[in-house]
């Protein structure tokens, strides 16, 4: 037998270095936006890193953006999606905007209230500023309940700043930017244990709040209905490994959030009880998180579920995949 020649052996690596790029530029590239890094969006990260996606043909951009930012996008056409949907539902309170939430992953606020030691106690917070990545988001307005609850006026009592995501607060809080954060898992376990702050209380028994999910245009719905499906297939794949993979679902949020297992494993703990288990939010929870909001944002009465949510598609998905 002849021994191929160089040429061939060069054929032979170019064929197999292609082979991959083929199979790449075959996925059809989506892009979904999120505003934080924090286990909020662990669903994404799994459908990404165990290839959930990939298996629905697509090729996933997961885009970390402010929330206002991310809107911008979808109604642009340069997202497919957002995943802050929260931030998507005040906008939609207030105007019009042609975009329905088909999705919900989180149904509890995921914040914890950190300050330095030497705030003891939250009425303290009186003349200090707060930290939050977005105005009118879920993690403001938490925090708003928290600290209106506690006997403060959050629009006289507390100066409110755009403080990047949960992260960047942390360490403007550190540096002393901001004396108040409302911190997720992990970075809420960080602030504890690496830096000794000093936690309040959290927002986990507060009304629901429908913070995180996937919104898409009423376009993208109309036109590209089986695509959307796919999309919204890859994440409730991941959504499913959530709940019945503990050591994954850490070791997805031990790589994406740069932190050690045992962080990890703590905060899915923590989360887990805030997910919807099938992507869909209750009647009960959308009637309760609508009337909480029309307070907290002024509005005469709650929005009407059916300018916003739009579950149909999502329900198509669970009985496809068998999920209850």
């Amino acid at each position: 037998m002849k021994r191929p020649t160089l040429a061939i052996i060069f054929l032979m690596a170019f064929v197999l270095f292609r082979a991959p790029l083929r199979a790449q530029q075959n996925l059809e590239r989506i892009v979904i936006t999120y505003p934080s890094r924090s286990i909020a969006s662990v669903d994404l990260y799994i459908a990404q890193e165990r290839g959930f996606f990939r298996q629905e043909g697509l090729l996933a951009d997961v885009v970390q953006v402010r929330g206002n930012i991310g809107v911008t996008a979808l109604l642009s056409g340069d997202a497919h999606a957002i995943n802050n949907v929260g931030t998507v539902i005040r906008a939609m309170e207030r105007s019009d905007l042609p975009v329905k939430v088909v999705s919900q992953s989180l149904k509890k606020n995921l914040f914890w209230l950190v300050t330095k030691q030497e705030i003891k106690n939250v009425t303290d917070l009186k003349g200090k500023t707060f930290g939050t990545t977005t105005l009118g988001g879920s993690q403001h307005l938490a925090a708003v309940r928290f600290l209106r609850n506690a006997g403060l006026d959050p629009d006289k009592d507390i100066t409110v700043l755009i403080g990047g995501d949960v992260p960047a607060q942390l360490q403007s809080l550190v540096s002393g930017v901001i004396q108040l954060a409302a911190l997720s898992p992990p970075t809420v376990i960080l602030a504890r244990d690496k830096f000794k702050l000093k936690i309040h209380g959290n927002t986990l028994d507060d009304l629901p709040n429908l913070q995180n999910g996937l919104a898409f245009t009423e376009k993208l719905l109309r036109e590209r209905r089986d695509f959307v499906k796919r999309i919204l297939r890859a994440r409730s794949r991941a959504h499913r490994y959530l709940w019945d993979n503990e050591r994954g679902t850490a070791e997805v949020l031990a790589k994406y959030l740069n932190v050690e297992m045992a962080v990890a494993l703590e905060s899915y703990r923590l989360a887990r009880p805030a997910f919807t288990t099938n992507s869909v939010a209750t009647d009960k929870e959308v009637e309760e998180f609508l009337r909480a909001d029309a307070e907290v944002l002024k509005l005469k009465e709650p929005v009407s579920a059916a300018k916003i949510f739009d579950f149909t598609l999502q329900r198509e998905v669970n009985q496809e995949l068998g999920i209850k």
